[in-house]
């Protein structure tokens, strides 16, 4: 590997972090010097002295590896964790080394967990610095190296399917890598429109950028200690509602009905019209649950709040406007299951995805087909597209493997002292990037500041697998554990 290329394009994801600590500093100063003045100040110099240092001291080099790329995005994530853990550390509060760790890994990975019991006592530029990370990894440190990376051609396309599924490509009418800049464009496009809605709705800059930055991230992280109902808003909470289902759907599918100015492109997608009828569903068996056991009085109350909990978790964006702490055991496996299952992919969503379900629903319901009728030839079909069956396959295993994560994560869970529904609940909204779960402690209105810092970590783990779908961490885990295939 060519540690030279690899030591450049990881400064380069650094200084994107210290941009956006750049900008929390002048916040700070703007708001008279708050008290995390100094945090971000030290935070920003540090970051931006590690990250400028090899464009001073490292040639540009014209290409790279498959094998560089795979490594320059492994560590820029994880350096992006570690330096975007210092704000927290050096305001101090309850952020202990663990506790920002937590934070730092949740934001960048657009899960949205907290430790927060009252994220209001922040000072305004550390709340900025915090949605700023959903930002960052919404948007993902992929793609802004992808952005500038001196290659192309099959090196690149490889290096996107780490951030934008190859699930989505026939959804963005593109084989080029004009996918990264499609999708950096729309990423974009939703959250300057986000902002300007929430301003309309009433909110103030800061409420309504970081907002923006959360929803369209599918992130979480709110300004208010009780998430989207603090704002007391019907207009926040449908414009919440259009922003996370925008969120959840193929970026390709919007670009390419804004460019031909049809919505033909969407619901004529059999992936979004799985996803809008698994939401529908899921929305209704809530909605009526929660009115016949009485959780809610009326059924309109019920439908707007279970409407919204089951778009906010099939969304992966985990924002609330109800404490779901006390919901019956049906709804809350309802939103267990639209957790795990989730949006599409080419979007900001987390989880496994509808298009990962959908592919392996038309194989099971083909081979119940080929078993009736033996003799029989059928293809199956998303679509117009025909999927082969070498390309079911990879499918397959990232389903078996991402349950087979599930449950080891939550064995170590209850090793480490963990209560069983915590456990269960913790490792499925951390390696879907929900972040927010259900139950007493960690519900909707919940954190995880009480949790054991060593499930803590846990569940920090599998945030990091789970935002870059697994396939890409084994292998870099191979490169490293076998030298031979660096070559």
């Amino acid at each position: 590997m060519n540690i030279k290329v690899i030591v450049r394009n990881v400064g380069l994801a650094l200084l994107v972090s210290s941009l956006f600590m750049f900008i929390s500093m002048l916040l700070s100063l703007a708001e008279g010097n708050d008290s995390a003045l100094a945090a971000m100040t030290i935070s920003f110099v540090l970051t931006f002295i590690v990250g400028i240092f090899p464009f001073i001291f490292v040639k540009r080099e014209k290409s790279i590896s498959l094998q560089d790329g795979y490594m320059i995005i492994f560590l820029a994530w994880i350096l992006s964790f570690i330096f975007g853990t210092l704000p927290y550390l050096l305001w101090g509060g309850p952020f202990s080394v663990v506790n920002a760790w937590f934070e730092s890994v949740s934001g960048f990975t657009t899960t949205g967990a907290t430790i927060l019991d009252n994220p209001e006592s922040l000072p305004d530029s550390l709340l900025f610095w915090r949605a700023s990370t959903h930002f960052i990894g919404g948007l993902g440190v992929v793609v802004f190296l992808l952005l500038v990376i001196p290659s192309s051609g099959p090196v690149k396309l490889r290096l996107t399917n780490m951030e934008v599924s190859s699930l989505s490509k026939d959804a963005y009418q593109s084989r080029t890598n004009k996918t990264v800049t499609i999708f950096a464009l729309v990423y974009l496009g939703l959250n300057a429109l986000a902002f300007l809605l929430y301003l309309l709705a009433g909110m103030s800059p800061l409420d309504a950028i970081c907002q923006a930055f959360s929803v369209c991230a599918t992130g979480g992280f709110s300004t208010r200690n009780e998430s989207i109902a603090s704002f007391g808003s019907p207009a926040v909470v449908m414009i919440t509602m259009v922003f996370m289902y925008l969120a959840s759907v193929h970026f390709g599918l919007i670009w390419y009905s804004v460019i031909t100015r049809s919505l033909k492109p969407l619901y004529r997608n059999p992936v979004l019209q799985f996803y809008t009828g698994m939401l529908v569903a899921a929305t209704l068996l809530v909605s009526f649950s929660l009115r016949i056991s009485g959780t809610e009085t009326t059924l309109g109350k019920a439908m707007l709040d279970g409407g919204f909990q089951v778009l906010s978790y099939a969304s992966t964006t985990g924002f609330a406007i109800t404490d779901n702490s006390a919901w019956p055991l049906f709804p809350t496996a309802v939103l267990l299951i639209v957790g795990i299952i989730c949006g599409c992919a080419g979007s900001t969503s987390g989880g496994i995805k509808s298009d990962r379900v959908l592919v392996l629903f038309k194989a099971t319901q083909r081979l119940i087909h080929n078993t009736i009728h033996p003799s029989s030839v059928e293809e199956i079909k998303i679509g117009r597209r025909s999927v082969k069956d070498e390309e079911v396959y990879p499918h397959v295993l990232f389903v078996t493997l991402f349950f087979m994560l599930l449950i080891i994560s939550i064995l170590l869970c209850f090793l480490f002292g963990e209560h069983s529904a915590n456990a269960l609940y913790g490792a499925v909204a951390s390696i879907s990037n929900v972040g927010a779960s259900v139950g007493p402690t960690i519900g909707s209105m919940g954190n995880f500041g009480r949790e054991p810092e060593a499930v803590k970590f846990i569940f920090t783990v599998n945030m990091f697998l789970g935002r870059l779908e697994i396939y890409p961490v084994l292998a870099i885990f191979s490169l490293i554990m076998h030298p031979k295939r660096r070559q």
